[in-house]
């Protein structure tokens, strides 16, 4: 028997299905070809259909387990018509959840045999296999929701921005707290002006939760079944398998995610971004426990250098993970800890304190500021996202609403700047960066890893 049929074998019986009908596309490893960047430069124009009021979205998924089983959960109120994923065991749950849905190995196949059938599009994979799933979509005219870290390289992120204005599609990236109620407070009390002019932010997560600052590993694995290892790494260089890399530790990987600061930046660094009117950083500084090609570091510091923005002042962003803390402000209560990740804004008339990864509850510190506050707050003017649900914001957005709140204008932007710490520590060295011309303008070697390896043909 086939390896291949073996995988089919073993697939049925972990999702529980009937009928063959189902497994359409569910190849070893497709010959099918494209490189992101032919899709980047595609000449042609598809726009997203047109849908009546109250149809229905016709969703297809690329990732169902980890994260895209919850994603998927996320969009299950519209029609999920296919799913995609390179792992039948991982999937197993989601694929179960929807068993008329055709299931495939491939995220290229699928968009191409199932193209007239999608209106959208969720991608929720590895780091290194957003941009070029998104960018096939975005390209056939496909709404498209991306998990956080939107890409895995500063260019990346600009052409995922510039596609999805071009094609004029719905986005959204998997930052879910960018729709709730404490982002939009922490933003109305900077606007209101409630701690005056802020010059200083500090931003720290307890990740990474799993192994940074190692070394490839010498041994090589058999794939198990019925993983599709080729298909796994995608575009990234060739290495044979070993359990280092998946199903959750491939974050710590250069060549597949982007270390603690691409998984929680784009939570934790949401609300400043958007409240303090940043975009592109001046320059960028790095420390951290030690570099290496393979893995990002056990720990790290980042300081962002922003100018002026409009009456804003020049601003000073330091990020902290493996255990780095900011010093602990004096203003903070004595019975209040320090938490295990969070954000503090300091003003010149005060200081907030978020005490979460998503910005659930920023509070003026000390508390007796708060209490003094709570008179004075301002009006809330900006519009909130029913029961803060940023599936239900991107579904809405899809049929011709308000574009959501994590759109690719904000989020590109966002990630951009994030990923551009991820570049200075592997600097090892602070870089100056033209952000409008997307280059590093004092590290030649920085400026290469803008763009990051060349795809592999797979």
């Amino acid at each position: 028997m086939s390896s291949d049929s073996q995988s089919r074998r073993h697939f049925l019986k972990c999702v529980g299905l009937g009928a063959t009908a189902a497994m359409v596309g569910m190849s070893g490893c497709s010959r099918i070809s494209m490189r992101p960047t032919d899709l980047a430069r595609a000449t042609s124009v598809r726009r997203p259909r047109r849908l009546a009021e109250k149809e229905k979205l016709n969703i297809a998924c690329v990732g169902c387990g980890g994260k895209g089983t919850s994603d998927i959960e996320g969009v299950s109120g519209e029609n999920i018509v296919a799913l995609c994923d390179v792992d039948a065991n991982r999937a197993a749950e989601g694929w179960a959840k929807h068993p008329k849905a055709p299931k495939y190995w491939d995220y290229r196949r699928m968009l191409r045999e199932m193209d007239d059938k999608i209106d959208a599009v969720v991608v929720a994979t590895p780091d290194h296999v957003h941009f070029p799933a998104a960018m096939m979509a975005i390209s056939m005219g496909k709404h498209v929701y991306v998990q956080k870290p939107l890409t895995h390289t500063v260019w990346e992120a600009r052409q995922l921005t510039l596609a999805a204005r071009r094609h004029g599609v719905a986005t959204q990236m998997g930052n879910q707290g960018h729709a709730n109620e404490g982002t939009r407070l922490l933003k109305e009390w900077v606007d209101a002006g409630a701690i005056g002019k802020v010059r200083e932010v500090h931003i720290w997560t307890n990740r990474p939760i799993w192994p940074q600052g190692i070394d490839r590993p010498a041994e090589e694995m058999a794939v198990p079944d019925p993983l599709q290892w080729n298909l796994w790494l995608n575009g990234a260089p060739y290495r044979p398998y070993n359990e280092a890399y998946m199903p959750f530790n491939w974050r710590g990987w250069w060549d597949f995610g982007c270390g603690a600061l691409g998984d929680m930046g784009c939570h934790l660094m949401d609300a400043a971004f958007w409240a303090l009117k940043l975009d592109n950083p001046k320059r960028i500084e790095a420390t951290s426990s030690g570099i290496n090609k393979e893995t990002a570091p056990e720990w790290s510091i980042i300081t962002y250098e922003f100018g002026a923005r409009g009456d804003m002042p020049p601003l000073k962003l330091v990020w902290y993970d493996g255990g780095k803390m900011p010093p602990r402000p004096k203003e903070l209560d004595p019975d209040r800890e320090m938490p295990k990740g969070g954000q503090i804004l300091i003003g010149d008339k005060g200081i907030i304190m978020d005490d979460s990864d998503y910005c659930h509850s920023p509070r003026l510190i000390p508390e007796s500021a708060m209490r003094a506050f709570l008179p004075h707050r301002p009006p809330k003017t900006i519009p909130r996202v029913p029961e803060s649900d940023p599936y239900k914001e991107w579904i809405a957005a899809c049929k011709g609403g308000m574009p959501a709140g994590s759109n690719f204008d904000h989020s590109g932007p966002l990630t951009e700047m994030i990923l551009l710490g991820n570049v200075a520590l592997r600097a090892e060295g602070p870089i100056e960066w033209d952000g409008e011309n997307m280059r590093v303008t004092n590290d030649p070697k920085a400026d290469k890893l803008i763009r990051g390896n060349r795809y592999r043909r797979f």
